[in-house]
């Protein structure tokens, strides 16, 4: 689907590792080289018409943020550099001096360490809800960890890893009743799955543009307006400020408050066109797509006696395995030399083979550009008794 947007499958590659980064279709890397060559200015720095059209361009971007997650208003939306630092700065900037030694954080240990490790440093009581049987975790799995200390519910909307996906309405509405707030990491699903952060009533959500089209070095993060009120610059420099003195610093309303010094203007701009391109597929299209390719891709995995698979029964984009004898990140090797990209290894999620007792895996993770073919492609060479001789060259 869409496949002749995307030159690099020209080389007759086979991706299989949006996880990590998605493909770029033209008209994103179109955009960007269009800022280079017409109007390379800053945004919100000069009094000139060049520097005004790129401002209102950024600024376009954060109103196509706010209706593609459906906020309601502009100004609940910051761009960083990418999920890790939004989360840092929700964590940093906000519960950093909204939490007391006391209080209590729920996570699960199948969460990015760019969710877990933020929390760790700041000295809370972290406690852990325990996943299902499918290594799944669930509204009942949380609500056992909850006691009157509890102030935060951390977790990622669709995991990195095992790649289900948590009912993030459903959560809310009982931390909510219990007086306690919610943070998304929605770097696997915005773009993947539909995000709406009002219909969910979603207190804080980060995300990265270039897990759905977008660019590097771009991120979002939401709050609510009453919660972004109250988070405090992580970083300061320029364009922060209204004013400073020996005496006094006065900030910036939000949320230029929080975008100090020069963001990634090409990467932000650009992230306008990603939107428009998401949309002109659809995020719910994009979603059955890839569910059933999926499906299709277990059912031949399953078929193959020389695989343990780990995650069958979920919904989401990613399939992680391992040969029987092979070493995660031989049976990438062996794969990249059939063209085949895949991520081995622990996938930033150091803690998860505490509860799955495997510490490495294979991850394939799908998007819509992926097909039937490319799938029976990877089946067929899995299918192969001399995977280690391969890939070690013997």
């Amino acid at each position: 689907m869409h496949r002749d947007d995307f030159n690099i499958l020209n080389t007759n590659i086979i991706y299989f590792d949006n996880g990590a980064t998605s493909l770029k279709p033209k008209c994103v890397i179109d955009s960007i080289n269009k800022y280079y060559e017409e109007y390379p200015m800053n945004a919100h720095r000069g009094d000139y018409n060049l520097s005004m059209l790129t401002s209102n361009l950024y600024e376009k971007s954060r109103d196509k943020v706010k209706e593609f997650i459906n906020a309601k208003s502009s100004k609940e939306i910051v761009f960083t550099s990418g999920a890790t630092e939004s989360l840092n700065m929700i964590i940093n900037g906000y519960f950093k001096h909204a939490l007391n030694s006391n209080d209590e954080v729920i996570l699960s240990k199948s969460e990015h360490a760019s969710l877990i490790l933020p929390f760790m440093e700041l000295g809370v009581k972290i406690k852990y809800a325990n996943l299902d049987e499918d290594y799944k975790l669930t509204l009942d799995n949380i609500s056992q960890k909850v006691t009157n200390n509890t102030k935060v519910i951390a977790l990622s909307h669709i995991s990195n890893v095992i790649g289900d996906k948590r009912d993030i309405k459903s959560i809310c509405e009982f931390a909510h009743k219990n007086n306690i707030l919610v943070v998304v990491d929605a770097a696997q699903s915005l773009g993947h799955t539909l995000v709406d952060v009002t219909d969910m009533d979603i207190d804080f959500l980060a995300g990265s543009a270039h897990k759905f089209c977008g660019p590097m070095g771009v991120g979002i993060l939401y709050a609510k307006e009453e919660l972004m009120k109250d988070i405090k610059p992580v970083t300061t420099g320029g364009g922060v400020t209204s004013s400073f003195s020996e005496d006094e610093i006065v900030y910036k309303d939000y949320p230029f408050n929080l975008e100090a010094g020069t963001r990634n203007v090409p990467g932000v701009i650009a992230l306008a066109d990603t939107i428009d391109y998401i949309n002109s597929i659809g995020v719910n299209t994009i979603e059955e797509y890839v569910s059933d390719l999926r499906k299709y891709l277990i059912t031949k995995l399953s078929k193959l006696d020389n695989l343990d698979i780990y995650n069958k029964d979920i919904d989401g984009s990613t399939i992680i395995f391992n040969v029987k004898g092979v070493f995660a990140q031989d049976t990438s090797l062996y794969l990249d030399k059939k063209n085949i990209c895949v991520r081995s290894g622990d996938h930033c999620d150091k803690m998860l083979h505490e509860v799955t007792g495997v510490k490495n895996t294979v991850r394939v993770s799908l998007y819509f550009y992926n097909t039937i073919e490319e799938c029976d492609k990877l089946v067929e060479v899995l299918d192969n008794k001399n995977i280690l001789e391969e890939s070690l060259g013997i």
